[in-house]
């Protein structure tokens, strides 16, 4: 009985406790909201004549009021100054994305077609080096080929040799007509009214004869007489070949090529910008289509042979 009479002391002393707490809260509270609802009055006066200028009745929670709303429109202003004024280009991570995906877009657009262009480059290359080196038989395939192979005669038949020919005149033809890009001149030229330099002066040894598959002249000359570019143009091709031996090619414009073939040295590079007149190799006897020191000069327009002769004067 006294245990139970304790208890409900101790449960009346607990409920009164928060009783207390709960009107001390709030008279903390209400305390807060006079002092926000308060009112001060902000004088300005003359420092030197304590003449009173201007008298203003404000309230804490007027004051709260208007920096918050200063501080809101401050913040407004410089979203807005950030969003459509030229200070974005200034901010990290945030920027015009139309102007840049234009910019990135035609980006991308110039490296696809720089990429095509050298495609076709090496391409072009790639044919006229077949065409120059063409699938011959070298002595080692011969050694290397079975005992079936070898048996009769060595080398190509006349029915295979004339269709190796074709071949070859049809893969200069479409590599001459092929590479747009290196035709570095703007206008489509008649022959006839382009000038070209003699490569060589002498005696023409054998003449330009298609049907005997000679798309071309022989020039005799002196030994060690130089070579000249028929005209300007880039070397695409400078190397020794089994059949022509140290040849040179070169692109010039309006879709124009000259080969110089049997050369005992050569004096530029693949890549090299020659101008006509310009000594690009030696004059020689190499490869096995050469029987004696001389230059076998051909000129190619759009795919097709012409006789040199009709052009140059040698």
């Amino acid at each position: 009985m006294f245990g139970a009479i304790v208890r409900r002391r101790r449960g009346i002393n607990g409920s009164i406790l928060m009783s207390v707490e709960n009107e001390n809260a709030k008279s903390r509270w209400e305390r807060i909201k006079k002092q926000m609802r308060h009112t001060y009055r902000l004088v300005v006066m003359n420092n030197e004549t304590f003449e009173e200028v201007g008298s203003y009745r404000l309230t804490l929670l007027n004051v709260y009021i208007f920096v918050s709303t200063v501080l809101v429109l401050v913040a407004v202003l410089v979203v807005l100054a950030v969003a459509f004024t030229p200070l974005k280009r200034y901010m990290p991570g945030y920027g015009d994305g139309g102007e840049n995906r234009e910019e990135v877009e035609q980006l991308y657009r110039e490296v696809k077609r720089l990429e095509k262009q050298l495609a076709a480059q090496e391409e072009y290359s790639t044919n006229i080096r077949k065409v120059l080196t063409g699938d011959v038989e070298t002595a080692e395939d011969i050694i290397k080929a079975s005992p079936a192979d070898s048996v009769g005669e060595v080398g190509r038949s006349r029915e295979e040799e004339q269709l190796r020919q074709e071949v070859e005149l049809q893969k200069v033809g479409l590599a001459a007509q092929r590479p747009r890009s290196a035709n570095f001149s703007p206008r489509d030229i008649p022959l006839e009214q382009m000038y070209f330099n003699a490569p060589v002066r002498g005696e023409i040894s054998a003449g330009f004869m298609p049907d005997n598959k000679h798309f071309g002249v022989d020039v005799l000359a002196s030994k060690n007489t130089a070579i000249q570019a028929a005209m300007d143009g880039y070397i695409f091709f400078s190397d020794w070949t089994l059949e022509t031996g140290n040849t040179i090619g070169i692109q010039h414009a309006n879709n124009t090529i000259t080969f110089y073939k049997h050369n005992s040295a050569l004096l530029k590079k693949a890549g090299s910008f020659v101008k006509a007149g310009e000594a690009v190799a030696i004059i020689g006897n190499t490869g096995t289509l050469s029987d004696g020191p001389h230059l076998h000069f051909e000129l190619w327009h759009k795919g097709n042979p012409v006789d040199p002769r009709d052009y140059i004067k040698f």
